[in-house]
C-alpha cells in the first residue's frame, strides 16, 4: 500500500446542500483544488465535483453528499492524500511525514533520540525529539541549531540550545 499523508481534517457540514468543510493542514492549500478524489481516514472516499476556499477553510461538493446530514457524517475524518500526488518541494524543504522517526544525533554524532513531532509555532518550527527513557528535547528548527537533515541517510544532525539539558 502506499504511504498516505493527512493533508486536512473535515470540520463540519457547509450549508443544507452537502458541501464540507476542511481544515488544511499543508502550508499548500491549494493542491485541494486539484483534488479529483476525497481519500477519507475510515479508507473510503469520495468523488468531488467542486472545491473551492472559504476563508481559511476548503470547501467540498462530492458526489453522494446531497444533505447537511451526509456531510454531518465525514465530521471528524483526516483528508489523506497519496505521497507521490504531494507537491514537489524545493531544496531544503521537507515534509514532516518523511521526517518523523529519523534518528536525531548532536554534532558530536551521539544519538540522542528520534524526531516524534514538529510544532508549528508561528514563527518557527520545533523539533520534539524522544529520548529513550528521558523527557523530550525540544530544538528550534532554526540553521542555528539543525545543522543537516538527510532523508536519504535517515539523520538528523541538531546542536542542542544552550538551556537544553543533554540526556
Amino acid at each position: 500500500m502506499e504511504k498516505q499523508v493527512v493533508i486536512g481534517t473535515v470540520i463540519a457540514p457547509h450549508g443544507v446542500r452537502g458541501d464540507i468543510r476542511i481544515m488544511p493542514h499543508t502550508d499548500r492549500p491549494e493542491q485541494f483544488l486539484k483534488l479529483k478524489t476525497l481519500l477519507l481516514s475510515d479508507g473510503s472516499s469520495l468523488k468531488i465535483t467542486s472545491a473551492r476556499f472559504h476563508k481559511s477553510m476548503v470547501l467540498m461538493k462530492c458526489q453522494g453528499v446531497d444533505t447537511m446530514n451526509d456531510a454531518d457524517l465525514l465530521r471528524g475524518k483526516k483528508v489523506l492524500i497519496n505521497s507521490e500526488d504531494l507537491p514537489k518541494l524545493g531544496e531544503g524543504e521537507y515534509y514532516v511525514a518523511d521526517l518523523i522517526g529519523l534518528p536525531v544525533l548532536d554534532v558530536a554524532g551521539t544519538q540522542l533520540g528520534t524526531l516524534k513531532d514538529v510544532i508549528s509555532t508561528g514563527s518557527n518550527d520545533v523539533y520534539v525529539i524522544a529520548v529513550p527513557e528521558g523527557k523530550d528535547i525540544l530544538v528550534p528548527a532554526l540553521k542555528k541549531h539543525v545543522k543537516e537533515i538527510n532523508v536519504h541517510d535517515r539523520r538528523i544532525v541538531v546542536e542542542l540550545p544552550e538551556w537544553t539539558e543533554a540526556p
